[in-house]
């Protein structure tokens, strides 16, 4: 990534393919959307872990500016606080700060004033050199403007903004900020490049401002205080939350496929797999955006719950079809080894390395090597994602977009998180196995299709959240046909 970094933010490995030159525009659309959730579900995994603590005295809390007029001719922007003027540098250029926190969800926010109202501010100090401050803390998929928007509006910023603005400096940057970057590159220079700075702690801060005139909001300062106890080892929670020790029988989210197989009478499929799979192949299938949409953080860990507790979940009560998505895939994230496992993550890395003619076969290849409950659960959701790729002219996810939202889901590195690089191949091979499902699951698929031949629940009623089938009353378990095996598609090379 370009400029310094003043937190150690990763950047992009050399010796793999990058980003821009292997995925598409709205590969990486759909990878900011996947990080930008990923960063929510890490802040309120922070946030469930507070902890009662002195208020920082660093700086009061934040606010709109009392003085701000009724006739101010941004008002209507102006009153959330998003933008403030704070004091000067340590070479005394003009601070602007932007608080994403403070930003209210789009459908009450005009974009297109924002951006006016920001250049209005700007043109006040754009004559003498200045420095920008930007808090991403508080972004997310409610409040976030389009890529479009952002593309469009540094475009607008011409030279005379670009040329006196010494230093933009982003605080707490995630994921999403890299991506987001690997978007924009195509339309920032070099020398602009070199102005931005990464700060992972406020306190980086001080070297460069004079950081007692800064108006940082309340919730920032909040943030940082749990990064800082994260990494001074007073570890809350994690985003993927570990089971009770020992896990309950009814635990279904965070233990082994083989503890669920045991639980639930030697059942291979999961039967959060099968449930979530079952709903959305009856009413979700022509959904669009399926797989794409977040859900409420709150929800999806209330359902975990009913589901860990063999509680009944019925999706039609949250009137969001998009919620069993978001379900499905999380349930997967909290596996404490990948689907595809741990050994397979380098040979998988490998795959752009291979002649486009042998790849599926190089997939089969690996999958062969896979335990066979493993093999069995992913030519289960495979089969399901194939289906719902059929369905691309209405729900708008062929195999390339599913790719991109289950490729991380499927794998990760056994030590620490998957790099910006690593992306390419981990979609590639996720895609070749959603593209060319009969194909690359012909020769062991009987074991599949004798898993996917269990129950599964109707998808309109209430379902029990665990146990095994055996358990449950006839009445509130429907054993519908398997549906036919999908069509196979015209094969493509990739």
């Amino acid at each position: 990534m370009p400029g310094s970094s003043g937190g150690g933010v990763r950047t992009v490995p050399p010796g793999r393919p990058t980003p821009q030159q292997s995925m598409s525009g709205l590969d990486l659309e759909e990878l900011a959307e996947i990080e930008l959730q990923r960063d929510e579900e890490e802040a309120a995994a922070l946030g469930a872990a507070r902890r009662p603590s002195a208020a920082p005295s660093v700086a009061p809390p934040a606010g709109p500016d009392p003085e701000l007029s009724l006739n101010h001719p941004f008002y209507d922007v102006a009153r959330h606080g998003i933008l403030q003027v704070a004091g000067e540098d340590r070479f005394g250029r003009r601070v602007i700060t932007f608080c994403c926190c403070r930003m209210p969800p789009s459908h009450e926010l005009n974009h297109r004033r924002l951006l006016e109202y920001l250049k209005y501010t700007l043109d006040q100090y754009v004559e003498s050199d200045y420095t920008i401050v930007y808090f991403h803390y508080g972004l997310n998929s409610q409040n976030k403007p389009s890529l479009r928007w952002l593309q469009s509006a540094y475009k607008e910023f011409d030279r005379r903004y670009k040329k006196n603005l010494k230093a933009l400096y982003v605080v707490h940057p995630t994921n999403f900020i890299k991506i987001l970057w690997t978007i924009l590159k195509p339309l920032v220079s070099h020398k602009f490049g070199k102005k931005v700075t990464y700060f992972n702690y406020l306190s980086e801060l001080r070297e460069h401002l004079k950081y007692d005139q800064l108006s940082i909001p309340r919730e920032v300062l909040r943030y940082d205080e749990e990064l800082r106890n994260l990494h001074a080892g007073r570890l809350p929670p994690p985003t993927k939350t570990p089971p009770p020790r020992p896990p309950l029988p009814t635990q279904q989210f965070g233990v082994s496929l083989q503890y669920l197989k045991d639980k639930n009478q030697g059942e291979l499929i999961p039967p959060v797999l099968r449930y979530t799979v079952t709903y959305l192949r009856e009413k979700g299938l022509h959904t669009e955006g399926l797989f794409r949409r977040s859900a409420s953080v709150q929800t999806v860990r209330e359902i975990q719950r009913l589901y860990n507790q063999g509680k009944p979940v019925n999706f039609d009560d949250y009137g969001d079809i998009h919620l069993p998505a978001v379900i499905l895939k999380t349930f997967l994230r909290e596996l404490p080894q990948p689907l595809l496992t741990f050994e397979a993550y380098e040979q998988i890395l490998e795959i752009t390395s291979v002649e486009s003619s042998l790849r599926v076969t190089c997939c089969r290849q690996i999958l062969q090597n896979l335990p066979e409950h493993n093999y069995a659960v992913l030519s289960y959701l495979m089969g399901f994602l194939h289906e719902v790729s059929r369905e691309s002219i209405s729900n708008k996810m062929n195999s390339s977009n599913l790719a991109c939202v289950f490729g991380l889901n499927l794998i990760w590195p056994s030590q620490g998180a998957s790099s910006l690089s690593a992306l390419v191949p981990l979609n590639l091979f996720t895609e070749l196995l959603i593209e060319y499902y009969d194909k690359v699951f012909s020769g062991r698929e009987e074991r599949g299709a004798q898993a996917g031949e269990q129950g599964s629940p109707r998808a309109g009623g209430s379902v029990p959240a665990g146990g095994a089938a055996g358990d449950r009353p006839a009445s509130s378990l429907a054993r519908p046909p398997l549906p036919p095996r999908p069509l196979t598609t015209a094969w493509r090379p990739l």
